[in-house]
């Protein structure tokens, strides 16, 4: 019998009788979909301002792409997850190691539980590194577009993902790589009519054009596109984003960095400190790990008071926090978070060393995200809702809203 209610992480989410799609559109800014819609390119999401839900919401500090995956698919914040970045200092390995591995992962997802209560789950996510961490412990469908070519029946729960999506492999850096998402997503709401299902895109696109421009609007169209065609074919549609995106450049569109472990170095022994961004991935091209957000393990707890002080003097730098203020208004895990945490202000980026960042891929003026200026993103659903709870909404509410609060 099929259950009424599946509870994950403390919430209980009800068991609908048509498919839920979840779509996570990385580094999709509101202004992306305000803009496009004003320019004709969104009609489906400009129709659900009066058909359906329409709320603003705020994503997970620091504003990375797996932390806030990481808590849409569990509905909690990373304090319970464990994944408050993409890269991190292990302290037990003693190494800076990318946080792809699910054994990083502390809880239980959303889709996991459904899979294991019966339900068909199915996930397609654009870069592989969120991959493992998405399909944990999941019994279902699970596989990234860009390794889409070494699919199999066994590991990823579907034998030939080109032809499903029916394209050609895309390329890692590119808008083709999101198409191949959310064509493979329709197609399995046709084929294999899950009762789950949670796309997440590649913020290629929003990295190298602002909203409202002609590749940001083509962009969103093709999205809109298909978000309809989820909605024709019966399901309900959630649409929200793991972080939004703001550029990085003074008025000549020149970068704004604040070379952080440059700075520490020039300040104390070198060797004192290490500076840690959690926005570094295998796919720096776009951003050069470059983000708004930062950690920074001290070798002497009697440093801290002054290198906060020195740290918040530097021009760019919005917030320099200890690791209890931090964890405590991010709601992060203080074991995974150095001794200070610092956020820059909207235009500005932090770096560690200048020869460690390679700008050479840049081919726009930078744009990134990490910071509380990319905190706010949109939350939107195809169907109306009753009378919804008057709180603060987070991207991670996406499954709550989907499943409890929509008619």
């Amino acid at each position: 019998m099929t259950p009424k209610f599946v509870t994950v992480n403390g919430r209980a989410y009800r068991w609908s009788e048509r498919p839920l799609v979840v779509v996570c559109v990385d580094g999709c800014e509101p202004d992306y979909v305000n803009q496009a819609i004003e320019a004709g390119f969104a009609p489906w999401i400009a129709s659900l301002n009066g058909s359906g839900t329409c709320l603003t919401a705020d994503c997970v500090v620091p504003s990375f792409t797996n932390p806030n995956n990481l808590s849409i698919v569990t509905g909690v914040p990373p304090s319970v997850h464990g994944i408050c970045g993409n890269y991190f200092w292990d302290a037990e390995a003693g190494a800076e190691v990318m946080m792809n591995d699910a054994k990083y992962l502390r809880t239980g997802t959303i889709l996991a539980a459904f899979a294991n209560a019966g339900a068909k789950v199915a996930v397609v996510t654009a870069k592989d590194k969120l991959r493992a961490l998405l399909g944990h412990r999941l019994k279902g469908i699970c596989f990234s577009a860009e390794k889409s070519d070494q699919v199999t029946l066994a590991e990823n729960g579907v034998a030939d993902a080109l032809g499903l999506a029916g394209m050609a492999l895309p390329s890692v850096y590119s808008a083709a790589l999101s198409e191949f998402v959310f064509n493979a997503g329709v197609a399995l709401l046709e084929r294999e009519r899950p009762d789950i299902m949670y796309l997440s895109t590649t913020d290629y696109v929003q990295h190298k054009h602002a909203p409202g421009t002609p590749a940001a609007n083509a962009f969103t169209g093709m999205l809109d596109a298909c978000l309809r065609r989820l909605d024709m074919l019966g399901a309900t549609v959630v649409f929200t984003a793991d972080h939004g995106m703001n550029a990085k450049t003074d008025a000549l569109g020149r970068p704004n960095i604040v070379f952080l472990q440059d700075a520490l170095d020039a300040w104390y022994v070198a060797g004192a400190t290490r500076v840690i961004l959690p926005i570094t991935d295998p796919y720096v091209v776009h951003h050069g790990a470059l983000g708004s957000y930062a950690t920074v393990y001290l070798s002497m707890p009697a440093m801290r008071d002054d290198a906060l002080r020195r740290i918040a003097a530097i021009s760019g730098i919005e917030l320099v926090l200890t690791r209890t203020e931090a964890c405590a208004r991010f709601e992060l895990p203080e074991d995974r978070v150095g001794d200070l945490v610092i956020v820059a202000e909207r235009l500005t980026v932090i770096g560690t060393s200048r020869h460690r960042h390679d700008l050479s891929g840049l081919t726009a003026p930078l744009r990134s995200h990490g910071g509380v200026s990319e905190q706010r993103v949109p939350l939107l659903a195809n169907r109306p809702a009753d009378a919804l709870p008057s709180r603060r909404w987070r991207n991670f509410d996406a499954f709550d809203l989907g499943l409890n609060h929509l008619r």
